[in-house]
Protein backbone atom coordinates (compact mmCIF):
# COMPACT_ATOMS: atom_id res chain seq x y z
CA UNK A 1 0.00 0.00 0.00
CA UNK A 2 1.40 3.41 -1.34
CA UNK A 3 0.66 6.47 1.65
CA UNK A 4 -0.89 9.06 0.32
CA UNK A 5 -0.63 13.13 0.81
CA UNK A 6 -2.08 16.31 -0.02
CA UNK A 7 -0.41 19.66 1.08
CA UNK A 8 -1.82 22.79 1.64
CA UNK A 9 1.46 24.51 0.94
CA UNK A 10 1.28 24.41 -3.09
CA UNK A 11 -1.98 26.29 -3.27
CA UNK A 12 -1.72 29.53 -2.74
CA UNK A 13 -4.23 31.24 0.23
CA UNK A 14 -4.55 34.20 2.04
CA UNK A 15 -3.75 32.75 5.37
CA UNK A 16 -0.65 31.19 4.03
CA UNK A 17 -1.93 27.38 5.44
CA UNK A 18 1.10 25.11 5.75
CA UNK A 19 -0.45 21.87 7.25
CA UNK A 20 0.10 19.38 4.81
CA UNK A 21 -1.92 15.72 5.38
CA UNK A 22 -0.84 12.14 4.50
CA UNK A 23 -3.07 8.56 5.19
CA UNK A 24 -2.17 4.79 4.60
CA UNK A 25 -5.75 4.61 2.53
CA UNK A 26 -7.06 7.37 -0.01
CA UNK A 27 -10.37 7.13 1.65
CA UNK A 28 -8.92 8.05 5.13
CA UNK A 29 -6.76 10.92 3.80
CA UNK A 30 -10.09 11.98 1.72
CA UNK A 31 -11.98 12.66 5.39
CA UNK A 32 -9.18 14.51 7.15
CA UNK A 33 -8.89 16.43 3.88
CA UNK A 34 -12.36 17.52 4.27
CA UNK A 35 -12.38 17.98 7.45
CA UNK A 36 -9.21 20.42 7.17
CA UNK A 37 -10.81 21.73 4.18
CA UNK A 38 -14.32 23.08 6.11
CA UNK A 39 -13.30 23.58 9.51
CA UNK A 40 -10.23 25.70 8.39
CA UNK A 41 -10.71 26.93 4.64
CA UNK A 42 -14.58 27.14 5.66
CA UNK A 43 -15.33 25.51 2.14
CA UNK A 44 -18.54 23.70 1.71
CA UNK A 45 -18.42 19.59 1.93
CA UNK A 46 -20.03 18.93 -1.58
CA UNK A 47 -19.03 16.19 -4.01
CA UNK A 48 -16.85 19.03 -6.00
CA UNK A 49 -14.92 19.86 -3.17
CA UNK A 50 -14.21 16.25 -2.58
CA UNK A 51 -13.21 15.38 -6.08
CA UNK A 52 -11.01 18.42 -5.96
CA UNK A 53 -9.46 17.12 -3.55
CA UNK A 54 -8.79 13.86 -4.30
CA UNK A 55 -7.04 14.82 -7.83
CA UNK A 56 -5.10 16.49 -5.42
CA UNK A 57 -3.44 13.59 -3.69
CA UNK A 58 0.17 12.48 -4.68
CA UNK A 59 1.84 9.23 -3.62
CA UNK A 60 4.02 9.09 -0.87
CA UNK A 61 4.89 11.28 2.38
CA UNK A 62 4.86 15.57 2.27
CA UNK A 63 8.39 16.89 1.52
CA UNK A 64 10.23 19.12 4.29
CA UNK A 65 10.57 21.88 2.03
CA UNK A 66 7.76 23.87 1.11
CA UNK A 67 6.74 22.73 -2.65
CA UNK A 68 6.18 24.71 -5.53
CA UNK A 69 3.15 26.33 -5.48
CA UNK A 70 0.32 25.34 -8.44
Amino acid sequence: MTRKYIDCREYPSEMHCSVALAADSEAELLEAAVQHATAVHKHADTPELRTQLKSLFHDGTPPVETPPRA
